[in-house]
């Protein structure tokens, strides 16, 4: 008995079209989508409608695993905090601790552009968010931080470290997009401060350096070290303890 083959179709039928395999739609496979469509073209380019074009469906058929936009924002927020490394409470270094971690997460955020301007609105209840909040207060109570004050500054590290991130979006959406880029702006600025007339601007001329000196990386560490040595003022002296100096 001989095998029956296939017969290839006349040359003017078109082909079927081989039936591709999906998986099947979850809330993970949305939010896989999402970060996505975030990661290639920003956060402007995301929509419910963009979402489910990419998955092949129509936008219904998402309201069954996303409730609305703002929950898919929620998720993907999560999702990148998951992305952070959770700092192991160290009493002696909690100062260099807070300020490495906001290091990092200006590193994550950044990796995903546009998206911490939504960060900015968020209050971060997902699990990864609730994992990290607790850590970094532990670090915080370990540094011997009264709660109070450590409960606002965790609010307060979260809005510099979002807000130096949303503004670096902002740069690349203007073709700032490499530090050669950024490089030239501020040589610009440079100059145009050294054109202003000494006679009413005698401080800002005399200061042209300083103002204007300093890559994106010192200016946010030096940032995060004043939040933090002030924070550090609140810390009561216990003997046979030290809370250490950032940087």
């Amino acid at each position: 008995m001989t095998e029956a083959t296939e017969i290839p179709p006349p040359p003017w039928r078109r082909p079927k079209k081989s039936a591709r395999q999906r998986r099947p739609l979850s809330q993970e496979l949305i939010v896989d989508t999402a970060m996505r469509i975030l990661d290639a073209e920003g956060l402007d380019a995301l929509s419910m409608r963009r979402v489910a074009l990419e998955l092949q469906t129509g936008p219904a058929s998402l309201y069954a695993h996303v409730a609305n936009k703002d929950e898919l924002l929620e998720l993907m927020i999560d999702r990148i905090t998951g992305e952070l490394d959770v700092p192991v409470p160290d009493p002696d270094r909690w100062q260099e601790q807070i300020v490495e971690a906001g290091m990092e997460a200006h590193r994550v955020w950044t990796r995903h552009p546009g998206i911490a301007r939504a960060a900015l609105a968020n209050i971060p209840l997902g699990p990864n968010s609730l994992r990290y909040s607790e850590a970094l207060l532990s670090v915080l109570r370990a540094g011997g931080v009264p709660d109070e004050r450590a409960g606002w500054f965790v609010d307060r590290l979260s809005l510099y470290v979002l807000a130096d991130a949303f503004e670096d979006s902002l740069h690349h959406e203007r073709g700032r997009r490499t530090e050669e880029d950024a490089r030239e702006y501020f040589e610009q600025v440079r100059t145009y401060f050294h054109s202003l007339p000494p006679g009413r601007f005698p401080v800002i001329t005399s200061m042209v350096d300083a103002l204007v000196g300093g890559d994106g990386d010192e200016r946010l560490r030096y940032g995060l070290e004043l939040l933090v040595r002030g924070l550090a003022s609140y810390v009561p002296d216990r003997p046979g303890t030290s809370t250490g100096q950032a940087g």
